[in-house]
């Protein structure tokens, strides 16, 4: 190299596989974000980086066995190019961190989803290989500021974190800790920024997120209804939508704001979990099946249009045929436009762990049942969209030619053919047909775009 060479040397790369939530997929931008303030950039190709990066998820356990699984297709990787950086962060990692280095000494490092701000610092060989640890500084203190970027038309924002239900099927309050919220001043900065850059719609994030409170910018304390008021206050911020929230926590005035603020969306994700009382006090989910109807009527009568989503655990221990009839009544009296059903996965350290399972065959014959159930409401409520007309903001190209994908006010995946439209467009779009994931749409006007 010649005295006039200015050749900068090749940027690192940084390979990401995220497992799991939305918050997970907020988690694995900061973290990229962090690395590159060490020269990190994020690749696709796995096979050229100089990290890899898997940031995982602990809710069931076949999310943990393919983390190891994962993990052992990086070997030979690993052992072509020893200067490798295999890194395991999330739910997982704080769950079993010294036996992930135990099973797996191909792992380098193993960081917790509350201590990811040090990650540069492990990479650099400054802090110890495994930090799971619930620290008591706020890692969002320590992360770099977002970049000054463009970025794509929706984007997370975590702003609560952590969960003090104790669900007795879940890890969360074990690997996420205690809930915490995050300021309100640094919600709307970043927030502010996001809208600077692009980002047109924004989705809300935390284990227990409609239990977000703080002090707000009037000196007075604020409950999550009125954060999303002030955020329906950006210019620019066309759609606020939020996940995932618990039924105690649906209060007053986050239900006056879904009939108040035109930005927040007509979507609602709501879990469930059982329509049986006996299974709900067994989850201690601190609700019963009466209450959450009688908070979706609520619900309904402020937004009649919203369209609701929940989840559901089948095979609960103790779970008998009646106790699943009761699920199903409150499936079919509510009328969902989507859900996510899960057979029960016994989670260590969890207060159900040791509990009785329900016949696997059993519960895997209730399962297809509910989803079944599920499936058809699903699709009639699709199919009632058709002939509607429906904002659209457009997210990325689609695999045809003249083919651009969105998402609709209700969370629907809609495809639009247009050759002048352009990503973050936000488009009134007629929906024409139905398909059995999405839907198809033309067209109408785009008044938003001025």
């Amino acid at each position: 190299m010649s005295d006039h060479d200015t050749t900068a040397p090749a940027a690192k790369k940084l390979f990401i596989k995220t497992y799991g939530c939305q918050m997970n997929v907020y988690d694995s931008q900061r973290m990229a974000e962090a690395m590159g303030s060490e020269g990190y950039v994020l690749t696709e190709d796995q096979s050229e980086a100089d990290m890899v990066l898997l940031n995982t998820c602990h809710i069931r356990e076949k999310a943990a066995e393919k983390l190891y699984s994962d993990l052992g297709r990086l070997k030979p990787l690993k052992a072509a190019r020893p200067d490798l950086k295999i890194g395991v962060a999330g739910c997982v990692a704080q769950a079993e961190g010294e036996e992930i280095v135990r099973r797996m000494p191909v792992v380098d490092l193993v960081v917790g989803p509350q201590t990811y701000h040090r990650l540069p610092a492990m990479a650099r060989g400054e802090a110890p290989n495994i930090l799971t640890d619930f620290p008591e500084e706020d890692k969002f203190d320590h992360l770099p500021e977002r970049r000054a970027t463009r970025r794509a038309p929706a984007a997370f924002l975590t702003v609560q974190e952590g969960c003090d239900k104790f669900c007795a099927f879940c890890v969360v309050p074990y690997t996420r800790g205690a809930e915490v919220s995050r300021p309100v001043e640094r919600i709307m900065r970043e927030a502010r920024d996001l809208v600077a850059r692009g980002v047109r719609e924004i989705t809300l994030l935390g284990q227990n997120v409609n239990g977000w409170h703080g002090l707000g910018e009037d000196g007075r304390e604020w409950g999550f209804g009125r954060l999303i008021r002030a955020l329906g206050e950006l210019d620019g911020l066309d759609r606020i939508r939020y996940t995932t929230s618990h039924p105690n926590d649906m209060a007053d005035d986050l239900i006056e704001a879904h009939r108040d603020v035109p930005q927040l969306m007509p979507y609602l994700h709501l879990p469930v979990q059982s329509g049986s009382d006996r299974i709900l006090k067994a989850m201690n989910r601190k609700h019963t099946a009466e209450q959450y109807l009688r908070l979706i009527d609520r619900i309904r009568a402020a937004r009649p249009d919203i369209l609701l989503t929940s989840d559901f655990i089948v095979g609960f221990p103790g779970e008998t045929d009646q106790d699943h009839q009761d699920t199903l009544r409150l499936i079919e009296e509510v009328g969902f436009g989507t859900a996510f059903s899960f057979k029960y996965s016994p989670r260590p350290g969890t207060p159900a762990y040791d509990r009785p399972e329900v016949d696997g065959a059993v519960a895997d014959a209730r399962l297809q049942e509910l989803q079944a159930l599920l499936t058809r409401q699903q699709k009639a409520t699709q199919e009632a969209m058709v002939g509607r007309t429906v904002g659209v903001l457009l997210e990325k190209q689609g695999r045809q030619p003249g083919q651009m994908i969105g998402k609709s006010d209700y969370l629907h995946s809609v495809f639009v053919d247009t050759t002048e439209a352009e990503i973050g467009d936000l488009l009134q779009v007629q929906i024409v047909e139905s398909a059995s994931n999405s839907l198809h749409g033309k067209i109408v006007s785009s008044p938003a775009n001025a």
